[in-house]
This record gives C-alpha cells, sequence and structure tokens, in this order.
C-alpha cells in the first residue's frame, strides 16, 4: 500500500509548525519500507493534490483548534478529516489543505484511509517564534500515534533515518531555526509596545 505522511503548516509562526516539525522527528528517528512517504507540505495547498493521487493512505501532522486545553492531541479518521481541518480558519493552509481534499474527492482520488494527528495550539501569532513548549512536549507521542496507525495499516517501521528529499532545507530544521533566532529583545514578533498599546501582553 502506498502511504503518504504529510506534515502541513508554517514553521514561521509558532505553532503552526507542529505538522512539519513532526514529520522531520519522524525522519530523524525511523526508517520507512518502500512505498510510504515522507513529505514536508508546508503550505503549499492544491499544489499537494498530486502526491494525494499517488496514494491509497494519507496520514497527516497538523495543528487543529479543536477547541480543547493547549496541547492536547486528538486522532480523526476517513470522513471526519475534512471537517476538522476546516473547524477554524486558524490560517491559510487548512482552508487549502481542505480544498485539496474537497478536490481529491470531486476527482474520485481522495485515498481510502486518511487519519489526522492533529495538537491544539498554545500560539500561533509569533512571527518568527518556534513550538511553545507544551506542543513540542507531544511530538514522540504524535510519532508513537503515527507508528501505530501505520501498523494498523498493516505497515511495519523500523529504527533508523530514512533518506528523503522532501523535507525542508537543513536551514529551516528545528535546531538551526530555534538557535539562528534573535531574542525578543532584538527583534519583537508579537508587536511593538511603543506603537500598539499592550502589544505583547497575550501569551506572555
Amino acid at each position: 500500500m502506498r502511504v503518504l505522511i504529510l506534515g502541513i503548516g508554517n514553521v514561521l509562526w509558532a505553532d503552526e509548525g507542529f505538522g512539519p516539525r513532526c514529520v522531520e522527528a519522524m525522519a530523524e528517528s525511523y526508517a520507512l519500507p518502500q512505498g510510504v512517504q515522507l513529505l514536508d507540505g508546508g503550505t503549499q495547498g492544491l499544489y499537494l493534490l498530486p502526491f494525494l493521487e499517488e496514494v491509497e493512505a494519507l496520514l497527516v501532522f497538523d495543528a487543529i483548534d479543536y477547541g480543547l486545553p493547549p496541547g492536547t492531541l486528538k486522532i480523526v479518521r476517513d470522513g471526519e478529516v475534512p471537517a476538522f481541518m476546516g473547524a477554524k480558519k486558524m490560517s491559510l493552509h487548512q482552508t487549502g489543505f481542505q480544498d485539496v481534499i474537497a478536490t481529491a474527492q470531486l476527482m474520485e482520488c481522495c485515498p481510502p484511509r486518511m487519519t489526522l494527528i492533529g495538537c491544539q495550539p498554545v500560539e500561533l501569532e509569533d512571527y518568527g517564534g518556534g513550538l511553545r513548549p507544551a506542543v513540542a512536549a507531544r511530538i514522540p507521542e504524535v510519532l508513537r500515534l503515527a507508528v501505530e496507525e501505520l501498523a494498523r495499516w498493516g505497515i511495519a517501521v523500523g529504527e533508523g533515518a530514512p533518506v528523503s528529499a522532501d523535507l525542508a532545507d537543513a536551514a529551516l530544521r528545528r535546531d538551526a531555526y530555534e538557535s539562528g533566532r534573535p531574542s525578543e529583545a532584538e527583534a519583537c514578533r508579537t508587536g511593538d509596545h511603543r506603537f500598539f498599546p499592550g502589544a505583547g501582553d497575550v501569551h506572555r
């Protein structure tokens, strides 16, 4: 069975980067069998459609507003996936991916198996910020859930790092991104209180 493991989101907006960071961590931890592809989908929207056309199963990592406590994980499957992808417009990529699924369904090429592993974000409005600790701490559990889901599909996963050309450039990997970011004192990312009264007071 051909499977696509997809992380979607924007790493430049704090917890929006949850999906790509999960794919990155999986690439560093597991060796996947032939026919299973890891992809950092970023915010590509309909450009992801050809990837869906080629697979029978889709596993997605994303930051989703479930209305739950921050850092909470939730899994939805198959027909429920499109509804949750559009549960709340937190960013452009979610609406875009909902459109991808809808288009694939109209073209009768949507994967018959779909699983979404989503995490309730803590912060989205921090441009240039990284994952918040409560969200980053869930990545190991997300990977465990992903391996269990693949096992449900009859796919065994081994330890080790696969080679994939479909991940972000090394300069955007989490370690490089986090260590290379300027401090908030040098580059305010949530608003400058000198110009916007009250800016920066939220989520501190």
